[in-house]
Order: C-alpha cells, then sequence, then structure tokens
C-alpha cells in the first residue's frame, strides 16, 4: 500500500493506493473520524454495484456503520439534475446527519455527482472517494464535485474535498479495454503538464498499462496522482496555477456536450482536445515535435486523435463559449510549449481554434 498527501492545511487528507484495499474500507473510514453513530449512503453504478457493492457494505458493517446504498445508471447522462435530486432523496431517507458521509464507489461520474450531493446536503457533509476506474485517479483527487447541464459540462458544482481517497487496484482488473485507454488520458495529461520523462515513459509501457499490470499500474497511478495532489496544493481553487490540469479539456468538454454526453468517454474527447491543445501550442511558436509526440503518445494507449466530421466545428465553438474557461470574452486554453511544460493563455483568438478544429478532422 502507498500514501500520498494532499496538503490543504486543516482540509488535507491522504490517498492510499493499494490492493485488497475494499476490503478493509471500514477500518480506514473509520481511523480517519467519520463517526459510526451517524448513517452512511454509498452511492454507485449499475455497473459496479455487481462487482464491489457487496464487499465494501460488509467491510462498512464489519466496522459498525448502517449505511443505505444508492445505484445510478452508469455514464455521464447521470451527471443531472434529474439523478442529483434522486440521489438528495436517498439522503434524506437514509436518515442523514450533519456527521454522516457520502461514500462515492465508482468512477469519475459517480465520484462528481456523489461529492456534489455531499457539497449540498445539509450544506455540506463528509464524503469518501473510493474510484474503481483509471479515469478517477484525476477526478477523485482535489475536490472538484459537479454535475452537467444539457448546454454546458460541470456547470453546476462546488470545491469540496473528501475525507480520504481509497483507490483499490484490483478494482480495475474488470474495466473494458475502451475504459482503460480513456482513463490513461489523464494519466498521459500529467506527464505532458508537469513530467516530460513520466510522459514518456506512459508511451514506454502503454503495453503494460493496456493490459494492467498491477505494478506498472499502480506506479502510474501514484506518479499521477502525486502531480495533482501537488498541484492542488497550490492553488486549491483554481485561481491560478491548477488550471493546467485543464489541458485538452476546453476542446474536450465541447466535443462532450455536444455529442450529447455519450458518444465519447471523457478521456477520449480529452484526447482529441490535447491533439488539439498541440496544435495551438505549434500554431504559438512550438517546435512541430511537440504535436508529433503528444498524437504519438496518445495513440500508444489506444485513444483517438482525430475529430469525427459529422461533428460540426461552429456547435463546438458555441459550446466552448459556455465554458467555465471562457472568460471575460476570451477564450482561455492551457497551451504547451513542450512535453512536460505548458502555459496558461487567455489571448487565444476564435479563428485560430475554428481552424484547429478543421485540421483535427483531417486526423487520420
Amino acid at each position: 500500500m502507498r500514501e500520498l498527501k494532499v496538503d490543504l492545511g486543516e482540509r488535507s487528507y491522504p490517498i492510499y493506493i493499494g490492493s485488497g484495499l475494499l476490503e478493509e474500507a471500514g477500518d480506514y473510514i473509520q481511523k480517519h473520524g467519520i463517526s459510526v453513530k451517524s448513517s452512511l449512503l454509498v452511492i454507485t453504478d449499475e455497473k459496479v454495484a455487481p462487482h464491489y457493492l457487496d464487499t465494501l457494505l460488509t467491510s462498512l458493517k464489519t466496522a459498525g456503520y448502517t449505511v443505505a446504498s444508492a445505484v445510478v445508471p452508469s455514464g455521464e447522462t447521470s451527471k443531472s439534475l434529474k439523478v442529483y435530486e434522486e440521489m438528495m432523496t436517498s439522503a434524506i431517507e437514509a436518515k442523514l446527519d450533519r456527521s454522516s458521509a457520502i461514500l462515492a464507489l465508482g468512477g469519475g461520474v459517480v465520484g462528481d455527482l456523489a461529492g456534489f450531493v455531499a457539497a449540498t446536503y445539509m450544506r455540506g457533509i463528509k464524503f469518501v472517494q473510493i474510484p474503481t476506474t483509471i479515469l478517477a485517479h484525476d477526478s477523485s483527487v482535489g475536490g472538484k464535485v459537479a454535475i452537467n447541464h444539457p448546454l454546458a459540462k460541470n456547470m453546476i458544482g462546488a470545491f469540496h474535498q473528501p475525507e480520504l481517497v481509497l483507490y483499490d487496484v484490483n478494482t480495475l482488473l474488470t474495466l473494458p479495454r475502451r475504459e482503460v485507454s480513456a482513463g490513461l488520458a489523464e494519466m498521459v495529461k500529467h506527464g505532458l503538464i508537469r513530467d516530460a520523462e513520466f510522459a514518456h515513459w506512459c508511451e514506454e509501457n502503454a503495453d503494460q498499462l493496456l493490459a494492467l499490470d498491477k505494478d506498472i499500474l499502480a506506479y502510474g497511478l501514484l506518479k499521477g496522482c502525486a502531480i495533482k495532489a501537488e498541484i492542488v496544493s497550490q492553488d486549491e481553487q483554481e485561481n491560478g496555477i491548477r488550471a493546467i490540469l485543464n489541458l485538452g479539456h476546453t476542446i474536450g468538454h465541447a466535443i462532450e456536450a455536444i455529442a450529447g454526453y455519450g458518444e465519447f468517454l471523457h478521456g477520449e474527447a480529452i484526447s482529441i482536445g490535447m491533439v488539439g491543445s498541440a496544435k495551438l501550442g505549434v500554431m504559438r511558436g512550438a517546435d512541430v515535435s511537440l504535436y508529433e509526440d503528444t498524437k504519438r503518445m496518445l495513440k500508444a494507449i489506444g485513444l483517438p486523435t482525430a475529430l469525427p466530421g459529422h461533428l460540426s466545428s461552429e456547435d463546438i465553438m458555441s459550446a466552448m463559449m459556455h465554458d467555465k474557461k471562457f472568460r471575460e470574452g476570451h477564450m482561455v486554453f492551457i497551451i504547451p510549449t513542450a512535453i512536460g511544460e505548458v502555459t496558461i493563455a487567455k489571448d487565444v483568438r476564435t479563428e485560430d481554434v475554428r481552424l484547429v478544429l478543421e485540421e483535427l478532422k483531417k486526423e487520420v
């Protein structure tokens, strides 16, 4: 078992990464001061529940907790106001009080949804992240929780830090290949923004990562979480450097929104966005190898790098105008300058972005 710390003063919390942690969840949660006198609610989805819900519930009940569970449909469509209301109803029916906690058992969708329920129930109660996807090594760390509006992804949200992150790598072994690739997009992203050596390591170990080699995967998750934890510790509420974690997300979120939160997995859309950002980097003076290396690294882990022709560039542009990173009439992009280095650009011209979208449709 490996342990990291997100250093946020009084809101600091640990990230535990290892095998078999789900069976010990009750002990870990009790160790971190979550009262056994108050009820817990586990929120999970219909794909994760058959594999891991009973194990978690057994561990919690063995530790003395009274616990209820709620299962939502899998996929981005569960980050909706309708499902949010249903989870609020579940929390009330479970008689959660101010000392209760909500546990997010699942991927990024479940973590975002459950975290937002926890952030707003009784004006905020504790929650715990128990990620079961590779993608969630990014979303489970940092306290960003949200649901979607039909016009824009993550537009309704809060900053609400978990009490701990409990990452059992055994839960990753049942992931479909497509979700493995999509999750690795965020791992590569951490290298692209902060650590060129790690970005190249991801490419060199792509086959082992895709095969879910436990040792290789655990190292990659540890490194990715460490990079994010270090950035979040400097800038909890994204007033500065934390924005670099959004590499590829301006285009990626827009792709997800106009495609109806179903055609693309998050990591797939972000992959296309990162290629687009690399193209913008080259347009602004970076060496062309930046684009070539970025594209090759993402292809190595099975990710798309081209924008499908049926998606309207104008619709994507419109969706980007609704994005949280659109400020004071200007498009804000995280632009790579080299592998492992990025800059926050607040003066990106819309005509350049439109050109990049058209070029992305020509990718092979």
